[in-house]
């Protein structure tokens, strides 16, 4: 007697949960994704600069208005703002549409430093509670760290190099040098 009753019940679960999923996709509202970056840059020894760079898409389908972004994982004992800001805000970020920000932070510190996420705060039309969206976490930055030095290149003794390389060559080849 319950087997007659199941197959409905299962067919109309089913129809249900078709016609719900296409009903949330055609939903009209914006989807934030922000990606932050940070690179290090040393001045001279022991000074060094921290570039940051937040990207945020609006991979929605309809614009984001009153969108706020607030990065405020830079301790000011560790980092002092040498250009920009850590927050910034946009009126609004159109469907498919990019906005970045950049600062720069001068280390007072030495050592490890992992950052937070930054904060993306946004309204939609038709919530009245303001949205809230995370960057991407940066790698962990090891600031002030002792690095060997770079061999830089000697553009003095290119040709040299150069020529010692093309009489390698020639030798392996056994080919005649000539000399000039």
């Amino acid at each position: 007697m319950a087997e007659p009753i199941v197959k409905p019940v299962i067919s109309a679960l089913v129809a249900l949960v078709l016609v719900s999923s296409s009903l949330a996709a055609s939903e009209v509202v914006p989807f934030i994704v922000a990606h932050k970056k940070a690179s290090l840059g040393r001045l001279k020894a022991g000074a060094e600069r921290v570039s940051v760079t937040v990207d945020i898409y609006n991979r929605g389908t309809s614009s984001a208005y009153d969108v706020s972004l607030a990065d405020n994982s830079w301790p000011s004992d560790v980092f002092a703002i040498v250009s920009g800001n850590t927050s910034r805000t946009w009126e609004r970020i159109d469907s498919g549409g990019l906005v970045s920000h950049s600062f720069e932070l001068e280390v007072k510190e030495k050592g490890m430093f992992a950052g937070a996420p930054a904060v993306i705060t946004f309204r939609i039309p038709t919530k009245a509670a303001l949205q809230e969206a995370y960057s991407t976490p940066i790698l962990p930055l090891n600031i002030l760290a002792d690095r060997p030095p770079q061999q830089k290149i000697d553009w003095a003794k290119l040709p040299e190099r150069i020529r010692l390389l093309t009489d390698v060559l020639l030798e392996q080849c056994h080919l005649p040098m000539e000399r000039t």
